[in-house]
């Protein structure tokens, strides 16, 4: 499982451990990542995703899964999140 987020695609970054005696080690600053059930309005149903928890807010501020991945460009989000994001879009269309 990756350490990335399936919705904003935040990943890993890099840098330096610095201590006081001013010598610098690389480190990893890895996202905050949490697994999380969001609900669908359009599908009826939840989505297990792995997301970090900024985009959790982002999906909150939005009004939810489904705005917010109408929003969302199709690069940065996981295989999954594209797969979901269609059927919501399908549903979308049918209602």
């Amino acid at each position: 499982m990756s350490r990335r987020c399936e919705l904003t695609g935040k990943g890993p970054m890099t840098g330096n451990n610095v201590s006081h005696a001013n010598n610098k080690t690389r480190r990893r600053f890895l996202p905050n990542l949490n697994d999380v059930s969001l609900r669908s309005e359009a599908l009826g149903r939840n989505i297990k995703l792995r997301i970090s928890a900024s985009a959790l807010r982002s999906v909150d501020h939005r009004g939810g899964l489904d705005k917010f991945l109408e929003k969302a460009k199709d690069a940065e989000l996981s295989e999954t999140a594209l797969k979901v994001k269609k059927e919501i879009a399908k549903a979308q269309a049918s209602a």
